[in-house]
């Protein structure tokens, strides 16, 4: 049974370690189980889920600017990015912000789960992992992705980007298309967590800073190694207001679309962790303990967990019956006299 299950639970007791050694969880009393259930259950769907999708869209939105480039470039296979800033990407620069968004996110805290189990449902209705939510976040990347190449190329394209009126050339314009992205994926995941400690903090921003003292670093190695990116950050990209201005205008433009979304949803359609988020920061919890019992009646009611496999037995046994309805008439009608 243990082994047939999505997840298997095992209990240690008197009875052995049979079923611990087969399962994925093993907890030490039946009592237990809500906390693994309610908390971590909740826990850890909202954060795979949200963790899944949000790899769904980093990478989509620095992947398709590299193939908008290429045909800009009339496919002639250059590329508009140093190897080893892509090199960077998935293993320095947005590695840690992604752990901390699978490890360390709260929609709510323990207690509230613990208070409100229809938070549960969430998971069983599969709410943060449906192709309605994939297909979101496939085509948020997919406007990043256009917004960041679009902006970037307009902005420097004809424009005098030095002091003595020279525009920019490639090295510049993939430093800081690149330098556009490292800070929207950073700021888009900012958005999407809710329970910040100083880890996330460090992770995020940390990040960030990351890729500038790599840009530093990188630049001061031999012009054999460095390429066009020889100190790039300090002799071009650092002195021009129009590096900086670039990367804020496609930063917002990015994440305006998304923090919109956010807004609409909370206003008009708020989910039930929203209401208890805008419960607990506004303390109405604390300020109207009438409202606060009532609505964590209504989360206790009864739920349609395991609706399914109720309605599967309540089948079964009508089956039953009349199997042996049909099988008591048809001995009937065999032993009855003709």
């Amino acid at each position: 049974m243990i082994q047939e299950a999505d997840i298997g639970i095992g209990i240690s007791g008197v009875e052995g370690m049979q079923a611990v050694m087969a399962s994925d969880f093993s907890i030490a009393q039946f009592r237990f189980l809500e906390r693994l259930l309610v908390v971590h259950g909740h826990w850890c769907y909202k954060r795979i889920a949200q963790m899944i999708c949000y790899f769904f869209y980093k990478n989509i939105a620095f992947g398709l600017t590299l193939f908008y480039f290429e045909a800009f470039a009339s496919f002639s296979g250059q590329s508009v990015y140093n190897d080893w800033y892509m090199l960077s990407f998935n293993v320095v620069l947005t590695a840690l912000p992604v752990i901390s968004l699978g490890v360390f996110e709260q929609d709510v805290s323990s207690e509230i789960c613990l208070q409100f189990p229809a938070l549960y449902q969430q998971g069983p209705r599969n709410l943060f992992f449906d192709w309605y939510r994939i297909f979101g976040w496939i085509g948020n990347g997919i406007y990043s992705s256009i917004t960041i190449f679009t902006l970037i190329m307009a902005i420097f394209h004809d424009q005098a980007f030095r002091a003595g009126g020279q525009t920019a050339d490639m090295a510049v314009v993939g430093a800081t298309m690149f330098t556009s992205i490292i800070w929207v994926v950073n700021v888009q995941i900012a958005l999407t967590i809710s329970h910040f400690t100083w880890i996330q903090h460090l992770f995020i921003w940390g990040s960030i800073a990351a890729w500038y003292v790599f840009l530093l670093l990188f630049g001061m190695t031999s012009p054999s190694t460095s390429g066009y990116a020889h100190h790039i950050l300090v002799e071009a990209l650092a002195p021009a207001p129009m590096f900086w201005l670039a990367t804020i205008v496609v930063t917002v433009a990015c994440n305006l679309l998304y923090f919109t979304y956010v807004a609409y949803q909370r206003c008009f359609k708020p989910m039930d962790h929203h209401v208890i988020q805008e419960i607990k920061y506004y303390k109405k919890d604390v300020e109207d303990r009438h409202m606060w019992t009532r609505e964590r009646s209504k989360a206790r009611q009864e739920t349609k967990i395991g609706f399914t496999a109720r309605v599967e037995a309540k089948m079964r046994q009508l089956k039953v019956r009349l199997h042996r309805k049909t099988s008591s008439l048809a001995l009937q009608n065999v032993l009855s006299p003709s």
